[in-house]
C-alpha cells in the first residue's frame, strides 16, 4: 500500500506564536500534530516535547509492544516529561497540549488523542470524525445539553478536560480503523476545525480531490493549503495545523 501525504502548520493572523507543532514520519508511517498551551512559551515548548518524544518512543520500542500499548505509552511518556518540566520551572507551570496520531501498520490504521486535535476520515466524498474531543462541550454534547450544532456556539468550547501534560499520568483514546484503498485521513488542530466546518472542510477536500482515482502529491498539497487558507479567511485566531494521508 502506498501513500500520499502533506502536512503544513500556519501561524494564523492573530496570534504572535505559533504553539502548534506536527511531525510527519514517512519511515515509520507515524503523524502527529499537538497543539500547546501555556503562558510564556509553555505552550510551544509543551506541543514540541511531544512531537520530539512520542516518535522516539515508538521508534525505540516498535518491536516491543502490541500497538495500541506503544501508542498509550509513547504520549504517556511524553506526559511524564512535560509535567515533570513545569514542576520544575515557574514560569512553565501548567503547560499542557493537546495530541493526535495517525499510525498505520499492516493495513491498518492507529489514532490516538488527548484533547480536540481530532482525526477525520474521507471516504466516498463524505468525511466522518474518528476521534473524540476532550473538552467542555463535547462533554455537554455527550450528557445530551445541546446538539453538536449548539455546541459550536458555546463561549467555553475551548476548553479542555484532558490535556497532554496537565497532570501525573493521563488517558489516551485509542481507536483502530482498516484502511481501504482511496481512504484519505486528515488530522488538524481545532485552528482548522474550530474555523471551518465540516461541511466546508468536506466541500474543499472534493472541489480538490474530483477525482478519486486520480490523485497526485499535487492535489493533496493544494487541498491543505486551501484548507489553511479557508480558516484563515474566516478569522484566523488560532494557529493551524493539518496534516492529510491517502492510502492507494
Amino acid at each position: 500500500m502506498g501513500l500520499l501525504i502533506s502536512g503544513d502548520t500556519n501561524l494564523g493572523l492573530v496570534r504572535k506564536n505559533n504553539e502548534d507543532s506536527i511531525f510527519i514520519g514517512k519511515e515509520l508511517n507515524l503523524f502527529v500534530i499537538a497543539d500547546g498551551m501555556g503562558g510564556h512559551n509553555g505552550g510551544e515548548i509543551a506541543s514540541q516535547m511531544v512531537v520530539n518524544l512520542v516518535p522516539e518512543f515508538i521508534k525505540s520500542n516498535l518491536s516491543k509492544l502490541k500497538v495500541e500499548d506503544l501508542l498509550r505509552n509513547s504520549i504517556g511518556f511524553a506526559n511524564q516529561q512535560i509535567h515533570q518540566l513545569s514542576k520544575t520551572n515557574p514560569l512553565l507551570q501548567g503547560m499542557g497540549t493537546t495530541t493526535v496520531l495517525l499510525f498505520i501498520k499492516d493495513n491498518h490504521l492507529y489514532i490516538a488523542n488527548v484533547g480536540d486535535s481530532r482525526a477525520y476520515l474521507i471516504n466516498k466524498n463524505l468525511l466522518f470524525q474518528l476521534s473524540k474531543d476532550h473538552s467542555l462541550v463535547q462533554e455537554k454534547i455527550n450528557l445530551g445539553i445541546y446538539s453538536r450544532a449548539d455546541g459550536q456556539k458555546d463561549k467555553m468550547k475551548n476548553v479542555l478536560v484532558r490535556a497532554v501534560g496537565h497532570e501525573t499520568t493521563v488517558d489516551v483514546d485509542i481507536f483502530s480503523y482498516k484502511i481501504n484503498k482511496n481512504d484519505i485521513f486528515l488530522i488538524c488542530s481545532d485552528g482548522l476545525h474550530g474555523k471551518v466546518s465540516d461541511g466546508d472542510i468536506i466541500y474543499l477536500i472534493n472541489q480538490n480531490i474530483n477525482d478519486i482515482n486520480n490523485v497526485g502529491q499535487d492535489h493533496l498539497d493544494n487541498t491543505t493549503r486551501r484548507l489553511i487558507e479557508q480558516a484563515n479567511k474566516n478569522g484566523g485566531q488560532d494557529n493551524i495545523s493539518v496534516i492529510m494521508v491517502m492510502a492507494q
